[in-house]
C-alpha cells in the first residue's frame, strides 16, 4: 500500500516537473507565445481619438432609442394583457 507523503512540494520542484513531464507549458514555448503576442499588437490599427469618441456617441444614441422602444412597447402589452385579463 503506497503511502501519502507528508511533506510539501516546492514551486522550483513543481515547475520542474511540469517542465521534465513533457507538458506543454514550458518556458520556452511561454517566451515564444509572449515575444509573438507583442508582434501582433504592433500591427493593430488603433482608432484615434476622434474615431473612438464618434462612435461611442453612435453607441450610446442607439442604446437609448432601443431602451425607449423596448419600454414602450413593454408598456402598451401590458395594458393589452390586462385588458385581456379583465
Amino acid at each position: 500500500m503506497a503511502t501519502k507523503k507528508s511533506g510539501k512540494i516546492s514551486k522550483k520542484a513543481k515547475t520542474r516537473e511540469i517542465v521534465e513531464s513533457g507538458s506543454k507549458f514550458s518556458l520556452p514555448r511561454i517566451k515564444q507565445f509572449y515575444e509573438e503576442v507583442k508582434s501582433e499588437f504592433s500591427k493593430i490599427a488603433w482608432p484615434d481619438k476622434k474615431q473612438t469618441i464618434g462612435s461611442t456617441g453612435v453607441v450610446v444614441v442607439l442604446v437609448f432609442f432601443v431602451a425607449i422602444y423596448l419600454g414602450l412597447v413593454d408598456f402598451v402589452l401590458g395594458h393589452l394583457i390586462g385588458l385581456v385579463i379583465k
